[in-house]
């Protein structure tokens, strides 16, 4: 864990009565849930050690795609907004 970040108990459970008795949507809704607190990553992540340097290397160029993406995603829709002015 890095500085600041405080662990998050990731305690994801799921009612057969919830799904109508039906284990593929049971098993779907589990897939959903696990995806959303993103566990497997955590774990593909934690299973191998990774320097100090490398975590803020990748986590900066993450933080770095994700202002990309969102100045794109602005421009985009500027444009469209100007688009429908004309």
């Amino acid at each position: 864990m890095e500085g600041n970040e405080m662990k998050k108990n990731a305690n994801v459970s799921i009612n057969i009565r919830q799904c109508g008795n039906n284990v593929e949507k049971m098993i779907r809704r589990f897939i959903k849930k696990t995806k959303k607190e993103k566990i497997v990553e955590q774990v593909r992540e934690r299973r191998y050690y990774k320097k100090p340097s490398v975590a803020k290397k990748e986590k900066r160029l993450k933080a770095q795609r994700l202002r990309m993406r969102e100045e794109r995603k602005r421009r985009r829709a500027q444009e469209r907004r100007n688009r429908k002015n004309k």
